[in-house]
């Protein structure tokens, strides 16, 4: 039997690394939140440069940012796998012992990201990934219809948990691990009463805090990603995405032009109405949703409503643009990013890490979302020019060419062949 080689360039499929590029974009933005720490309601607000317009930047940012770049992306992670297995069907390839072994690194990688920057999504995907892989076998049909009530099933769980708190139990015990953790590694942490106090050990933290802070917030993330109902969301997603990959809708686009139509308008006249909705809850009942309030049901309802509806609206206008010739020719400018997406979302973890924290320029609580949406795109200018340069004399990122020869057991060539 043949062995399974990695894909090459011309094999790649341009538009997913472009799509890949803007969700990184998106999902960078939706980290610097928690990078700067930015709170409206500190009683000091008069800190931010711009209070009024943050406070309306942030709105901006939950009706059109929150959930949706994360939803792009696990929609290209299901893409990406069907991909792969067709290829080798095409092939005659035992393709799935080599996908189980891409996983397996995967999550390895995704556990040394996660010492960086606890709000990792990589070592989250591959774990569900495991549960994507028995599912390939049904229909599309079948993986659509479980998509979208997997979609849809965090207003039933929120419900169920507002009914039976019991149901919280796992989170809260992840909570509690956390306080645990957080008492055994940083002690200090018990004698805090104000926000000052807080900030004053965050200004003095060195490398080797942040890395034990990180561990300790492992457990806080996986606490939310549990609260959130994340797994079935993602899941729901993953699912889409690869009935996207296995029916090459992509490469038929011309004769789906009026589905994708379909899903744009539809995109926009559900998501924008439901995503405005998820915004006032977000920004005037945000502590009744951890409370498990009524509102926090209402704030639930709108999500599972408006965000996967509009992620797909901008992935349709992507499709579309993208065949455009001028289109085509701004948007190929995403794909470096795209192609070496790891390697950079790994980067914008230690950048967030040097610009916010006391281990470098120690700008948290110090900007806001005007600021840090300018530093987010400024930042993601400079990954383009960075990844086409790269790109230019390399086949792969940094983080992309460990994962690939572990992978395939063999370290892949990673200089360019130039004729």
């Amino acid at each position: 039997m043949q062995k399974l080689a990695p894909v090459q360039a011309a094999e790649r499929e341009i538009f997913m690394d472009v799509l890949r590029g803007f969700a990184i974009l998106g999902i960078f933005i939706a980290n610097l939140y928690s990078f700067s720490f930015y709170s409206p309601d500190l009683p000091d607000n008069s800190s931010y440069l711009l209070p009024k317009a943050d406070h309306t930047m942030a709105f901006l940012h939950h009706m059109f940012i929150e959930g949706k770049f994360y939803s792009i992306f696990s929609l290209l992670f299901g893409w990406g796998i069907a991909l792969q297995f067709k290829r080798g069907e095409a092939n005659n390839f035992n393709v799935i012992s080599t996908v189980r072994r891409r996983l397996l690194f995967m999550l390895l990688l995704g556990a040394v990201h996660l010492l960086i920057w606890p709000g990792d999504i990589v070592f989250f995907y591959a774990l569900l990934a495991f549960v994507l892989l028995p599912l390939m076998k049904f229909s599309n049909k079948t993986l659509l219809i479980i998509g979208g009530l997997l979609i849809l099933s965090p207003i039933l769980l929120y419900w169920l948990k507002m009914t039976w708190p019991v149901l919280n139990y796992p989170a809260e015990k992840l909570g509690q691990a956390g306080e645990w953790s957080a008492d055994q590694i940083f002690p200090q942490y018990k004698e805090v009463d104000t926000r000052e106090e807080f900030a004053a050990i965050m200004d003095e933290l060195t490398w080797w805090d942040v890395l034990k802070n990180n561990v300790v917030g492992f457990f806080f993330r996986y606490r939310y990603l549990l609260f959130s109902s994340r797994i079935p969301k993602v899941l729901g997603m993953f699912l889409i995405g690869y009935v996207i990959g296995r029916s090459d809708f992509y490469k038929n686009i011309a004769g789906y032009k009026k589905l994708v139509i379909i899903i744009i308008v539809s995109g926009l006249l559900i998501g924008l109405p439901a995503n405005y909705m998820l915004a006032k809850q977000m920004q005037d009942h945000e502590g009744d949703y951890f409370g498990l309030q009524q509102n926090g049901l209402y704030q639930t309802i709108w999500y599972a409503l408006g965000v996967v509806p509009l992620a797909l609206a901008y992935v349709g206008l992507f499709m579309l643009a993208f065949r455009a010739k001028t289109g085509n020719k701004f948007l190929s400018l995403f794909a470096p990013v795209g192609k070496m997406a790891f390697s950079n979302y790994m980067m914008q973890s230690l950048i967030g890490n040097y610009v916010f924290f006391g281990t470098g320029l120690n700008y948290m609580w110090k900007v806001g979302p005007v600021y840090y949406t300018i530093f987010g795109v400024l930042v993601f200018i400079l990954q383009i020019i960075i990844s086409t340069i790269w790109l230019k004399y390399l086949n792969y990122g940094p983080v992309e060419w460990i994962w690939r020869s572990a992978t395939y057991k063999k370290w892949q060539p990673i200089r360019r062949q130039t004729t």
